[in-house]
């Protein structure tokens, strides 16, 4: 027989889970930890909130169990949880993505048609890099290509590549990505790129999503 009230109590604790990230500004502070671990102040600044919001948006995050913590002298570091974390993440983006036409709409406006840009696959990605046919750029900030970035990847912040473009072969065809789908420096990178006379491709996924494939990830400073 079903017994109800610890089914009661278990669907509880999944609605804390739910709670959690109810919150548009929970949901960037786990978009960013996808990236890696952050302080907080670093993350109040990449996020555009006080501190003080910063931590108590942690704080919910932290009892709903979907980060953790630790100290290093007068800082506190945070990062997900789990990989599943970053799984559940993507996937509540793409299930709105797919069930939403707002949510779509919003998309086409704020990434201007992905979709047109020609993505290139994952995969094919990867037998591009072993063959040596590619150069692959990491277009997002240092401090997340050296928490985790594709291995083979040249850090190259969008901010930098406009007085770097003279590294970058001319025989090649470039591959930008940042943070995923939904992140804007892989698009301004191509935008400087075709400009220039470069082949250039986005790679729609960013790390997260490339771990959660069971792909190869690095860490460290390497190429710059």
């Amino acid at each position: 027989m079903e017994d109800k009230a610890t089914k009661g109590r278990l669907f509880e604790q999944f609605a804390l889970v739910g709670k959690a990230v109810s919150h548009p500004a929970r949901l960037h502070l786990l978009d960013l930890l996808a990236q890696g671990e952050r302080s907080v102040e670093v993350l109040a600044t990449a996020a555009d909130l006080s501190v003080t919001n910063t931590s108590n948006h942690l704080k919910t995050l932290r009892l709903a169990g979907l980060v953790h913590t630790r100290r290093d002298g007068q800082f506190v570091y945070y990062a997900l949880a789990d990989q599943a974390v970053g799984v559940f993440l993507r996937s509540l983006q793409d299930i709105a993505r797919k069930q939403s036409a707002t949510v779509r709409a919003i998309i086409a406006d704020y990434l201007h048609d992905p979709s047109a840009l020609d993505p290139i696959p994952a995969r094919e990605l990867l037998d591009r890099l072993r063959a040596d046919d590619v150069v692959l750029i990491d277009v997002r900030p240092e401090e997340e290509y050296a928490a985790a970035h594709i291995p083979g990847a040249v850090s190259m912040p969008t901010e930098q590549l406009e007085v770097r473009l003279a590294e970058l072969p001319p025989d090649k065809e470039i591959v930008a990505y940042c943070r995923g789908p939904y992140c804007v420096f892989s698009l301004r990178a191509l935008e400087i790129l075709r400009t220039r006379g470069f082949r250039a491709r986005r790679l729609e996924e960013g790390v997260p999503d490339w771990r959660a494939m069971g792909l190869p990830v690095a860490t460290g400073g390497g190429p710059s």
